[in-house]
């Protein structure tokens, strides 16, 4: 077998150890005091998915293998997390998996609440970047691609799953036949059929999905008639409701939560409801950086063209245009299309050209908090945090759906 070498350099206090083979890794001590560095002998195979999978994550394959071994140092149990089961004694109330879960921010909300995540999934490779430099795992790829054998049992499932259309020709021609149809008639090659599959083979006691409030109305409102149908079909009590992130943080941000509690586990009326809003909302003062860089800060030509822009659609009657704040508004909603432009949230500068939102502050606003690593670039940030989930929202819900969960969580509850 051709084999192919690589080199990597630790620091001592990440090294597994020094000056002996352990099969075809050879530990060398470092020149300076505080590193030291291995060989690495691979198959050529390996070396080439190696490098594929570094560039994939925009790093080189010394700074891949780094990263991956170190982790194994630190926490081997974390680099098989996808797969693991909690051993009987853990102190973690429950299990969850984290399904098209972007850069994480539910499996952050269900973290908060006492959840250990034992399988991820998000096929974008920046997000996935992100994921991994934030809990030490690169998530699964295209969940379609999983087999579903392979997707560990876990007490909740939890997904932000993108909106589509389902088709109901083939529905309605069993009908006309007088044919036996069901959900995977109804939601046949779409990525919530894979939840449905998974609800239906894993039978979680519980889940929760997040989508975007128009999902109610999408299609003339057959995409929602759909879900809704095949959730009950599995054998779950389903909830719905649509709830605005300004009471958590400075922005009107709606969107509509899915909840549902496995029948045969709970009944037909578990005790559940979603969360009072807190009174106070904050404003958008509280997510300021103190000082931000001047690259932030709109161009006279742009500025020109987004007010050029506005005025246009405003003498046509239309709404289009900028938005403008000052810190003790709340702001629109952040959208992935922020890198273009940042026109939705534009913040005032005193007799000056208005700035967009650092990453950071759209971090804050999002509800992650300021220990959240942003490893990639302002384009990708923007793009990340306008697709996710706002933090405490999803904590929130995540607090509800498990005080009904309490009572046989950590438990092989058999249904009836």
């Amino acid at each position: 077998m051709l084999a192919c070498k690589i080199l990597i350099r630790f620091s001592q206090k990440n090294s597994l150890t020094k000056n002996y083979y352990l099969g075809n890794i050879r530990y060398i001590n470092f020149p300076d005091k505080n590193m030291a560095q291995i060989h690495i002998k691979l198959s050529e195979d390996v070396h080439r998915e190696l490098r594929k999978k570094a560039r994939g994550y925009n790093y080189s394959i010394q700074e891949f293998a780094e990263k991956v071994l170190s982790l194994a140092v630190k926490e081997p149990d974390s680099l098989f997390s996808s797969y693991k089961q909690l051993s009987s004694d853990s102190n973690n109330l429950f299990t969850f998996i984290d399904l098209f879960g972007g850069i994480g921010g539910i499996r952050l909300a269900f973290e908060e609440n006492g959840g250990s995540c034992i399988f991820s999934s998000e096929w974008d490779k920046w997000s996935q970047k992100t994921y991994f430099e934030n809990f030490g795992e690169i998530p699964e790829g295209d969940i379609n691609k999983v087999n579903l054998t392979e997707i560990p049992d876990h007490d909740i499932l939890t997904a932000g799953f993108p909106c589509q259309p389902f088709s109901i020709a083939g529905v309605s021609k069993k009908k006309s036949l007088g044919r036996e149809h069901g959900f995977r008639d109804k939601t046949q090659g779409t990525l919530f059929f894979r939840i449905a599959e998974i609800l239906d083979k894993k039978r979680p006691k519980a889940f929760m999905l997040e989508n975007v409030k128009n999902l109610k109305s999408h299609d003339k409102g057959n995409t929602f008639r759909i879900i809704d149908e095949t959730l009950k079909e599995l054998g779950y009590v389903v909830y719905s409701n649509v709830i605005d992130a300004s009471h958590y943080v400075p922005q009107h941000r709606e969107r509509l939560f899915i909840i549902g509690f496995d029948r045969k586990v709970f009944g037909d009326e578990p005790k559940f409801r979603f969360p009072s809003p807190p009174k106070n909302c904050p404003r958008l003062k509280s997510i300021f950086e103190k000082k931000v860089e001047p690259k932030y800060i709109l161009t006279d030509r742009l500025w020109k063209y987004l007010q050029d822009y506005a005025e246009k659609h405003r003498q046509k009657g239309n709404g289009f245009g900028y938005g403008l704040f000052d810190g003790d508004s709340v702001a629109r909603t952040l959208s992935a299309r922020y890198y273009k432009d940042g026109s939705e949230i534009l913040i005032k500068r005193n007799g000056t050209n208005p700035r967009r939102l650092t990453p950071r502050e759209c971090a804050r606003l999002m509800g992650f908090k300021d220990d959240f690593k942003i490893p990639v670039s302002d384009a990708q940030a923007y793009r990340q945090f306008g697709n996710s989930v706002v933090v405490p929202v999803v904590s929130a819900v995540a607090s509800e759906l498990i005080k009904t969960c309490r009572p046989v969580l950590g438990k092989n509850v058999k249904a009836a």
